[in-house]
């Protein structure tokens, strides 16, 4: 079944020509990247990389060290979604709003250097969660080939680590706005002690990990393997000396554990 999945991505990708292909660095657009680099040729594909206060510098530096590694061509915009009023105000179409400043400028990007499609690394289990960001998508003609091919999160990682791609566990990312409660206006302090936050814990051994912003509070999901490490009392005692610089009053740990778009849960 994975290796049938894995031929109909090639047959998706071989037809679309010459591609630019928005990449975060992730296991996803990694894999996508690396297989439209097979199908099309590395001359054919161009990685674009968006830089942006949603999204830390130390993710960016490492996607340019990914596409350098895959010897594909890799250029770097910078997106103005602060500029949008309705992404400031972190509405339930925040997604939207700021993916559709992102497909607005690749989509001219591709057209300045001829190239035929716009793809991005969202895979199967994506359609399971509440993702605004899809109708931005469908305006701008960008294509998701991870998808149409129905591969999932856990098979991109068998299929990455089969390619040797060293992001084949790399744990999930998002943009540093869904920490932030919808209706809580979006500013570019809060992201840095959301992101320092999450920094810091990574520093610790962390791995698949959020900092959720609540006013003065942060909620802190880890993966549920980690939570006995999380709860001893030297590693508390940091992260709560951490989080009181950064900002915040209250300092609590989510019970349930990491789980993708709990935001999304209000």
């Amino acid at each position: 079944m994975l290796r049938e999945k894995e031929r109909r991505l090639r047959e998706i990708l071989s037809p679309l020509g010459r591609v630019l292909v928005a990449f975060s660095g992730g296991a996803d657009s990694t894999y996508l990247l690396f297989a439209a680099r097979e199908a099309l040729g590395r001359d054919n594909v161009l990685a674009v990389i968006a830089e942006s206060p949603t999204y830390p510098v130390e993710e960016i530096a490492d996607a340019i060290k990914v596409a350098d590694e895959l010897g594909v061509k890799v250029r770097q915009i910078r997106t103005e979604e602060f500029g949008d009023e309705n992404f400031v105000a972190n509405g339930r179409e925040r997604c939207y709003y700021c993916k559709k400043e992102l497909f607005a400028k690749m989509k001219v990007l591709a057209q300045e250097n001829g190239l035929d499609q716009v793809v991005d690394g969202s895979n199967a289990d994506d359609l399971n969660d509440y993702r605004p960001g899809n109708k931005a998508k469908e305006e701008f003609g960008v294509r998701s080939p991870l998808q149409e091919a129905d591969l999932t999160k856990e098979e991109i990682r068998k299929l990455s680590l089969d390619a040797g791609l060293r992001t084949w566990d790399k744990p999930s990312m998002a943009c540093l706005a869904s920490r932030i409660p919808y209706g809580t206006r979006i500013d570019e302090g809060i992201l840095t002690m959301v992101g320092e936050g999450e920094k810091y814990l990574r520093s610790l051994g962390f791995s698949q990990l959020r900092v959720r912003h609540h006013d003065k509070i942060a909620r802190i999901e880890v993966d549920a393997g980690s939570l006995p490490k999380v709860m001893e009392q030297k590693i508390i005692d940091g992260i709560v000396k951490k989080f009181e610089e950064l900002g915040y009053t209250y300092i609590t740990l989510d019970l349930k554990g990491y789980r993708s778009g709990s935001m999304n849960e209000q």
